[in-house]
């Protein structure tokens, strides 16, 4: 299993590929609702590869100069169960820690919040509705180690 970390059109590609499995099709969140304004040309994904075949992404970004929102975290159906998911969002923490951030932001999805808070990610929201889905956000601090 390799780790890239990129916004080069084929990770960016290898990245929509995931989402379009787990979230679209698997999940029946709508098109419109999950390929929105944050993807970009510039947008960073973090994408684990068996081979040459995407099986788990993430989506990068900082909503300010202290604080990363990872997003639209997904591993396809027959790669769940081995950590791909921990290693995405460690991918995206290691990675705003390296541009000095000290805060991660998650909105996660109801039926997801226990697998953030194994990896260190407290509840500080009521229940809403994002994409049609119950939420929760969850936040952590990133360990100032560099």
């Amino acid at each position: 299993m390799k780790t890239h970390v990129g916004s080069e059109n084929w990770n960016r590609a290898a990245a929509l590929y995931v989402r379009m499995q787990v979230f679209v099709l698997e999940r029946e969140i709508s098109l419109k609702e999950e390929f929105d304004t944050e993807d970009t040309d510039g947008t960073v994904y973090v994408v684990l590869y068996d081979d040459d075949k995407p099986v788990a992404t993430g989506r990068y970004k900082e909503i300010d100069s202290d604080t990363i929102r990872p997003g639209r975290i997904g591993v396809l159906k027959e790669y769940r169960k081995q950590g791909l998911g921990e290693r995405v969002v460690k991918e995206l923490e290691k990675l705003g820690q390296e541009n000095g951030c000290t805060t991660s932001v998650i909105h996660g999805e109801l039926t997801a919040a226990e697998f953030y808070e194994k990896l260190g990610y407290s509840r500080v929201s009521d229940v809403y509705y994002e994409d049609g889905a119950p939420c929760v956000t969850m936040k952590k601090k990133l360990s100032n180690e560099k």
